[in-house]
């Protein structure tokens, strides 16, 4: 029983502790809710006192941008109504210029139209007065006035032409004397100056030997050495009793060159053989077409004329080995150029110009011998295949007066080609006579079938001909001796008589390997 009153009180106490806890605990939990709720209140208030704040100043700041593009616009409105009044005054005043420059004007038009009835007026006025003039004019010479003119202007035509006609004569006369002193001195000054020499072109060349011995050397065994030389060359040599000496003869003094060389480096050899001489000969030709070369560069260094295409370079070089009436082709040409270089500084002209076209004016004689056509025709084609200018070409076409000079430095070169070939020692007749019977007799061999190369020897009385021997047989060779000998007796006249010698030479060459 006492138990179960403890336990009894026991729960009583229990049951009283949990109410009173819950009690509080409930209590605790409506002042935390209350607190909450005041808290959320407190910023709701906040928020909306904020939000009220911003809401207000977000209206004044929209306010003051209004107000401020107000004011920009009031601004630009007043700007540009003050440009338009400025504008405006402007017009005004220009209107009003305007206005004043035409009432200016009018007046000035006014002013000239009253003028010119003044001055219509008075035309009149004078007109009845010329008019009365030429009247009593008339009455007094007993003419008309068209009758008076025309014997008036009569008067004065003749007086005119004729003080025209002596005024002119007079001038004439004068340019004349005046001319040909001029040219007198022009022609006096640019002898003294221009140095020449007074050439003799041969048609020999001398090789001195270093002893008697070499001459049965260069003969060789059964004359092969000397046949092979002037067989490859087309030159004659000459062994007489002259001491140490070997003659060389021939026309062509390109030919000569060759020999010349070619026997030089063989009597420096030592060895002389047909092989050899063979060998020798071809670097004599390269030789001499590098000697060519350099005596075109400098010709055209010695005249002092630049530009000129590589190959009228060379065909002035070859123009070494040329000559005119006994004068050297380049000798000449190298004068010609000096002269007309002279004249040209006399008279004030292009000097450079003058030089090129006296250098090339017979550039066509480089290859005369080897087409057809004038030295002129084939110098002035040469000028324009390599494009030199249309002076020189004139001056080339026009020195020995075919065709009209068209600048007055064609007409230098015309005169200086005259005054190089006139001067005393510069050509002589006989030489080139000779030396074009001996091309005419070439010429005539070359030009028949199976002809390989024909050498006029002996001064002409003597043509070698080398023919092809896949072409002509040893029976043909008969027949074409004879019809060479009757063309040369058809087209040629020459002393004496002309042998005919055709050669035909067979090779056979193999090697041992």
């Amino acid at each position: 029983m006492l138990y179960v009153i403890e336990a009894i009180i026991i729960i009583v106490v229990c049951a009283l502790v949990s109410f009173i806890a819950f009690s509080n605990y409930k209590k605790n939990v409506e002042t935390t809710i209350g607190n909450a709720q005041d808290k959320a209140r407190e910023i709701i208030d906040e928020a909306l006192k904020t939000a009220e704040t911003k809401k207000r100043e977000g209206l004044l700041e929209v306010k003051e941008e209004s107000i401020r593009t107000k004011n920009e616009l009031d601004k630009e409105i007043k700007e540009r109504r003050a440009e338009v009044q400025r504008f405006e005054r402007r017009v005004q005043q220009k209107e009003e210029s305007i206005d004043k420059k035409a009432e200016s004007m009018e007046k000035k038009e006014a002013s000239l139209n009253a003028r010119e009835e003044e001055l219509a007026k008075q035309k009149e006025a004078v007109a009845r007065l010329n008019e009365e003039r030429v009247q009593e004019l008339e009455r007094i010479s007993g003419l008309t006035s068209e009758q008076a003119k025309e014997h008036l202007l009569k008067i004065v035509e003749d007086e005119v032409k004729h003080e025209t006609a002596v005024m002119i004569k007079e001038l004439e006369t004068r340019a004349k004397e005046e001319a040909d002193k001029k040219a007198k001195e022009y022609v006096v000054t640019a002898i003294q100056k221009c140095a020449a020499d007074h050439v003799s072109e041969t048609t020999i060349s001398v090789v001195q030997l270093p002893n008697d011995e070499m001459k049965g050397r260069i003969i060789g065994r059964e004359g092969r050495n000397i046949r092979t030389l002037e067989t490859l060359t087309g030159v004659e040599l000459i062994i007489d009793d002259t001491p140490e000496a070997v003659i060389l003869s021939g026309f062509d003094p390109i030919r000569r060159e060759v020999a010349r060389i070619a026997l030089e480096k063989l009597i420096v050899d030592g060895r002389i053989h047909p092989a050899r001489i063979e060998e020798m000969v071809e670097k004599a030709q390269r030789e001499v077409e590098v000697m060519i070369k350099e005596e075109g560069e400098s010709a055209t260094l010695e005249v002092g004329v630049h530009g000129i295409h590589p190959e009228l370079i060379k065909l002035l070089g070859k123009m070494k080995f040329r000559t005119s009436y006994g004068q050297n082709a380049l000798k000449h040409s190298i004068e010609v150029a000096q002269l007309s270089g002279l004249l040209a500084a006399e008279m004030g002209l292009d000097v450079r110009m003058a030089k090129r076209a006296g250098l090339l004016h017979d550039i066509g004689k480089a290859v005369d011998h080897e087409m057809e056509g004038s030295h002129i025709q084939l110098g002035s084609d040469l000028c324009r295949k390599y494009k030199e200018s249309a002076i020189v070409i004139n001056a080339v076409e026009s020195h020995h007066g075919d065709v009209e000079a068209q600048s007055l430095i064609a007409c230098l070169v015309q005169a200086a080609d005259t005054i190089s070939a006139a001067r005393p020692g510069a050509r002589r007749e006989t030489l080139e006579t000779y030396t074009t019977r001996l091309k005419q007799l070439e010429d005539i061999t070359n030009n028949f079938k199976g002809v390989d190369k024909s050498f006029a020897i002996q001064a002409g009385r003597e043509i070698r001909v080398m023919v092809v021997p896949e072409q002509i047989s040893d029976s043909d060779m008969v027949l074409l001796a004879r019809d060479i000998s009757k063309q040369i007796e058809a087209e040629l006249e020459y002393p004496g008589q002309i042998k005919v010698n055709v050669i035909r030479e067979s090779r056979v060459v193999d090697y041992a390997k």
